[in-house]
């Protein structure tokens, strides 16, 4: 019995991309390419300004011209407001940037004639100060990585490294074994490609130095030849999120009952740094802040500790 004919059906048409679409695109190669962020960067802009554009959609706004400061503000209160996962002052503020800077570039190209978003200011943020740990602190969780086997040695020396240099996760993951010299220092990249030298301890130092000679080869061996510092059990790079896991392991066996991230170790670099007598302006190079004014919030941090113990230890600091 022949068979029964099936009526054909064409393909839907491939999506064509909206204006708005395609200058984002544009937008995100401009600052990849020309400005050299991160590709994380780039991805949380891509978030950030997804969302704007379906917000720009549901209202209408299909042209890049047609936007005005009035729908940059209407964004910025949608934010705060809507019923699903309303964000919080600091994630408004972050989306407001990456707004913010989507619209000089279009000022900037030529694709508009007014930046809609220059007089939109974001919502203010309550100071948080870093949350370091104390040096004793810092030494159980260090001392939770101890031992002598391979993932001990390695977990053990970018802990290390990580408080010896304040560095940030994604500095510390991206390192290849030619960014430490001379065992003494290490080559960190961080936001926008800026490159910067800090010195190692003789903690880190040491730590890396039995880490290299005792167990990148054997890791190395199983991989495909990368030039990375830190490896995982299979050869290829360290990830952000295995060394996430990482710490969480050694602050769970440190038993410390304090919620340990990677910021933790950069905050307790800072902290210490500035407690035990070093400049200001010193710890700024040293944790590659643009503006002082950022590493001055540290400052504050040893301040309070001082005012605590001066209360706790002095007969007359209380009342």
């Amino acid at each position: 019995m022949p068979a029964a004919d099936v009526p054909f059906s064409a393909p839907p048409p491939p999506r064509v991309a909206s204006p708005l679409e395609v200058t984002l695109e544009r937008y995100l190669r401009h600052v990849s390419i020309e400005r050299g962020l991160s590709a994380n960067t780039v991805a949380a802009y891509r978030r950030d300004l997804g969302v704007y554009l379906v917000f720009l959609g549901e209202q209408g706004l299909t042209q890049l011209t047609a936007i005005t400061a009035v729908d940059v503000s209407a964004f910025s209160r949608y934010l705060s407001t809507r019923t699903e996962s309303p964000l919080g002052a600091a994630s408004v503020s972050r989306m407001l940037s990456s707004v913010r800077g989507f619209h000089k570039y279009l000022l900037e190209e030529s694709v508009v004639e007014v930046n809609a978003a220059v007089d939109t200011l974001p919502p203010k943020i309550p100071m948080r100060l870093p949350k370091a740990i104390t040096i004793e602190q810092m030494a159980a969780l260090l001392a939770a990585s101890d031992g002598d086997s391979p993932q001990a040695l390695r977990d053990k020396a970018l802990l290390e490294l990580l408080y010896a240099t304040g560095a940030r996760i994604s500095e510390a993951v991206a390192l290849n074994v030619d960014d430490v010299i001379d065992n003494d220092v290490v080559r960190l990249f961080g936001k926008g490609s800026k490159q910067r030298i800090v010195p190692l301890g003789s903690y880190a130092r040491d730590a890396i130095d039995a880490y290299l000679i005792r167990v990148r080869p054997m890791l190395a061996a199983r991989g495909d030849a990368t030039p990375a510092l830190f490896l995982g059990v299979r050869g290829h790079r360290v990830s952000r999120q295995n060394a996430w896991l990482i710490i969480r392991a050694a602050a769970d066996r440190a038993h410390l009952g304090l919620s340990i991230s990677p910021h933790t170790f950069r905050h307790s670099f800072a902290t210490h740094l500035l407690a035990g007598g070093a400049d200001v302006r010193v710890v700024q190079e040293l944790l590659g802040h643009s503006s002082v004014a950022t590493t001055q919030i540290y400052t504050q941090v040893t301040a309070d500790t001082l005012r605590d113990m001066y209360t706790t230890a002095h007969p007359r600091a209380r009342i």
